[in-house]
C-alpha cells in the first residue's frame, strides 16, 4: 500500500505490494518485491524476484534482480545485481555480488564482493558468516565446488570447478586448475594447465603453470614454475623445478630441483 513512495513502477500480483515509502522501485511479476517497505532503487523481474527484500527504513537498496526466484531470499543485502533463473536465490545480507547464469552463486548466503558469470558459476560457495570472499568465476561451472574459498579468480569453462576451502588461486583457461580441491596460492594460465593437480588437504602450492597444458600431469608437486606450452606437462609429484620455453622439462614425471631453459630443454 504505496503512502508517499513516488514513481514506483509495479506490475504483478503481490508485486511491490508491501511498499509505503520507498521510491523509484521497479517490480514486474507474481510476487516480485513483495515484502519491500521503504527501500528505493530495487530492480526486481520475474517471478518472486526479491521476494523478501525488506527495508523498514529509508535506504537505497540497488539490487537488481532478473530471473525465475532471482536473488528471492535476500533481506538487507544491497547492490546485488543477480541475472538467470535461481541465481542469487539463496543470498540474505549478502552484498555487492554481481551473479549472471542460471543457478549462478545459488547457494550462498552471506558472502559479500563475488562475481559469478556462467551457468552455476560459484554454485556450491556458501559462507554463513559474513565475508568478504571477492571470488570470481567466470566460465559455465567455473569454480562449481567452492564452498568457503576466498581470492580465487577463475575464468574458463570448469576452471577451478573442484576447488572447495581453497584460496588465493588463479585458473585462466578451459579445465585449468580443474581436479584441485584443497591446493592454494596456485597460477594456472592456459587451457589444461595444472588440470591434474590435487591437493586433498590443505596445502600452499606456490605452483605457477603458463601455456598450453603447462604442468598438466602435476598431482602433488609444489614450488614449480612452468612456463612455456607443455612444460614440465609429464610431471606429477616432482617440485621445485623451473621450465622457461616450449616442451622444457617435457618428459620428467619424478624429477625435482631441475633448472631447464629452452626449447625441449631437458625434455
Amino acid at each position: 500500500a504505496v503512502t508517499t513512495g513516488v514513481q514506483n513502477s509495479l506490475f504483478g500480483a503481490f508485486a511491490g505490494d508491501a511498499l509505503t515509502t520507498g521510491q523509484e522501485n521497479v517490480a514486474l511479476g507474481l510476487g516480485s518485491l513483495s515484502a519491500e517497505v521503504a527501500g528505493n532503487y530495487s530492480v526486481a523481474v520475474g517471478r518472486s524476484a526479491l521476494q523478501k527484500q525488506v527495508n523498514s527504513t529509508s535506504t537505497n537498496v540497488y539490487n537488481v534482480a532478473v530471473g525465475f526466484e532471482a536473488g528471492q531470499e535476500i533481506t538487507t543485502g544491497f547492490a546485488n545485481v543477480v541475472v538467470g533463473g535461481l541465481s542469487g536465490d539463496a543470498l540474505t545480507t549478502g552484498s555487492s555480488n554481481t551473479a549472471l547464469g542460471h543457478e549462478s552463486l545459488s547457494a550462498d548466503t552471506l558472502g559479500s564482493h563475488n562475481v559469478a558469470v556462467g551457468h552455476s558459476a560459484l554454485k556450491a560457495q556458501n559462507f554463513t558468516t559474513a565475508t568478504d570472499a571477492y571470488n570470481t568465476a567466470i566460465g559455465a561451472d567455473a569454480g562449481l565446488s567452492v564452498t568457503t574459498g576466498t581470492f580465487n579468480s577463475l575464468v574458463g569453462g570448469l576452471a577451478g570447478d573442484a576447488l572447495t576451502d581453497a584460496d588465493y588461486n588463479i585458473g585462466l583457461g578451459y579445465l585449468a586448475l580443474s581436479a584441485d580441491t584443497l591446493g592454494s596460492t596456485s597460477v594456472a594460465v592456459g587451457a589444461f594447465t595444472l588440470r591434474d593437480q590435487n591437493f586433498t588437504t590443505a596445502t600452499d602450492t606456490f605452483n605457477v603453470a603458463v601455456g598450453y597444458n603447462a604442468g598438466g600431469d602435476v598431482t602433488t608437486g609444489v614450488n614449480n614454475t612452468l612456463l612455456g606450452a607443455l612444460a614440465g606437462d609429464a610431471l606429477t609429484t616432482g617440485s621445485n623445478n623451473q621450465a622457461f620455453g616450449r616442451d622444457a622439462l617435457g618428459a620428467d614425471t619424478l624429477g625435482s630441483q631441475n633448472v631447464a631453459i629452452g626449447r625441449g630443454a631437458l625434455g
